[in-house]
């Protein structure tokens, strides 16, 4: 069965400001914070250690950073599926402006992930590309403009709320995420309290003074959103 994510969720990676022990290291950090608050946390490996992240964390939902549309046989240098679904991935991040793809590629990658119960996370540039995204039906769309990601600069709040209403207008059941530029615990708050069903930093995190800190900040602000929306509904 594909994992089930609850709402508000925390998303977070590494890229590759760090490395080995390093990110294991963050990796249980996140894993810490999830169970300390609560909160489902999507973590995107690296591919080298997907495995140990998979078997050495609890609450974890661990995904892979990309991977091609292939079967099993031949292709030397490709990332097959089925070997990231066997080494503990239980998702795949698909389009990532490092990584772009078309949209008929895209639309296999998200029957790939189905056929093999995996979580689709999809990026989209704009919101008119999370619109054509969102009628392909994936798990997750992260509408983050690519200019924003790795800067200290997030999206402002129209631009969050008409990401959300447009996706939701397609497909009210695809999860909608806010990550680029986001630097403080405050806007993972205030992202989820304005519609984004998650929140994310990476580089915002491994480049702060204290990224454990800072991690566990973020994943507290999630519970707090949480919270806040559901006395809110009372």
């Amino acid at each position: 069965m594909k994992p089930k994510i609850r709402t508000p969720f925390f998303e977070t990676s590494v890229k590759n400001y760090i490395y080995g022990d390093d990110v294991y290291n963050f990796a249980k950090a996140a894993d810490d914070a999830a169970k300390k608050y609560d909160v489902d946390v999507l973590f995107i490996a690296p591919y080298t250690e997907i495995r140990r992240i998979a078997e050495g964390t609890e609450r974890l939902i661990v995904l892979a950073p990309y991977m091609d549309i292939i079967p099993p046989g031949r292709g030397m240098a490709d990332v097959l599926p089925e070997a990231l679904k066997a080494a503990g991935a239980q998702g795949v991040v698909l389009n990532h402006c490092e990584r772009p793809m078309t949209l008929s590629h895209i639309k296999k990658g998200i029957d790939r992930a189905n056929e093999l119960d995996m979580i689709s996370f999809v990026c989209a540039d704009t919101i008119d590309e999370a619109c054509a995204i969102a009628q392909l039906h994936p798990d997750v769309i992260n509408p983050e403009p690519s200019e924003l990601i790795g800067t200290e600069n997030a999206s402002d709040m129209s631009y969050v709320k008409e990401a959300v209403r447009a996706v939701k207008a397609i497909d009210p059941d695809i999860m909608v995420e806010q990550a680029a530029g986001i630097t403080t615990a405050q806007q993972i708050y205030d992202f989820i309290m304005a519609g984004s069903q998650a929140a994310g930093s990476a580089s915002g995190i491994l480049r702060s003074k204290d990224p454990y800190a800072l991690l566990d900040e973020m994943v507290s602000y999630v519970k707090k959103a949480r919270e806040d929306l559901q006395n809110s509904e009372q």
